[in-house]
């Protein structure tokens, strides 16, 4: 059945097609638009923000295909609304001199996607899913919602490095042993290339306020390794009270943490005595 060109001005309206549209299996973006017209009719058509509208497209189509999506699908259509909004934000700003249209072109997309962005939050504001409680508390610092991640969390219910990553910056603050298991678990656990080194500076807290300055040292020190964080040494060595001696061997086994990280058997590692309960 041959369906009519409709623009999408809100997330409601888009939901109203997804029991409608047949099922699209290219990936690409530009086909996906052209068998899809409906999906893209709300975007801008230049070539700004391409990657970010590519990613919009082709979960748009993911969640035609998805008769009663999750709620995690319901929570990255967020992130890639709010993307692709932040970036046509941008080159809205952007005169084109040549072409004055394609400059309110990307003004327009951005007012629609900021408003489809408002209703999907509104659809899913009372939504209990794990994962759009989470986005509620970190985008929103909504305290109901960080309590349902904090549940989910207490029953064992959450394997998401990313949840358990903000979860351990939360308990840093609050319950320092809750923060070093997450650590330990994401350390053991996580694949070498998903590795977050603010982890490491995590852990440094955790140790800080255990007192274990030793440790301290040592998890700043991979870190500045792993990254291109530069760390005043003199400072450092101040947690070992200058001891120079002490932090060459700190030094070394903050080189051997990182090799064991990026190796597939963290977990079996001499490193991972590191973070074990003291």
């Amino acid at each position: 059945m041959k369906q009519n060109l409709v623009i999408i001005t809100s997330f409601s309206f888009f939901i109203g097609f997804l029991g409608l549209l047949g099922c699209e299996n290219d990936r690409n973006s530009d086909i996906i638009c052209k068998n899809n017209p409906e999906i893209c009719a709300d975007l801008h058509q230049d070539s700004w923000c391409r990657f970010e509208k590519a990613d919009l497209i082709r979960h748009r189509l993911q969640l035609k295909q998805t008769e009663n999506p999750t709620g995690l699908q319901l929570y990255q259509q967020l992130i890639h609304l709010e993307n692709y909004s932040n970036c046509v934000e941008l080159a809205a700003g952007v005169q084109h001199i040549l072409n004055p249209q394609r400059t309110q072109e990307r003004a327009r997309a951005f007012a629609v996607s900021t408003q489809t962005l408002s209703e999907l939050r509104d659809y899913t504001k009372d939504n209990p899913d794990i994962y759009l409680a989470y986005y509620r508390w970190i985008r929103f610092n909504d305290k109901p919602s960080q309590d349902i991640v904090i549940k989910h969390y207490q029953n064992g219910a959450i394997d998401d490095p990313e949840i358990l990553s903000q979860l351990a910056a939360y308990f840093v603050r609050v319950s320092p042993m809750d923060a070093k298991r997450i650590y330990r678990f994401l350390f053991t656990t996580v694949a070498a290339e998903q590795f977050n080194p603010d982890w490491l500076l995590g852990l440094a807290s955790v140790f800080q306020q255990q007192q274990n300055f030793e440790y301290v040292y040592l998890f700043t020190k991979a870190n500045s390794l792993m990254t291109d964080n530069q760390i005043d040494q003199k400072q450092l060595n101040g947690l070992v009270n200058g001891n120079t001696e002490l932090a060459t061997v700190l030094d070394t086994q903050a080189q051997a943490l990182i090799i064991d990280i990026k190796s597939a058997n963290f977990a079996n590692s001499i490193s991972a005595q590191l973070l074990e309960d003291k």
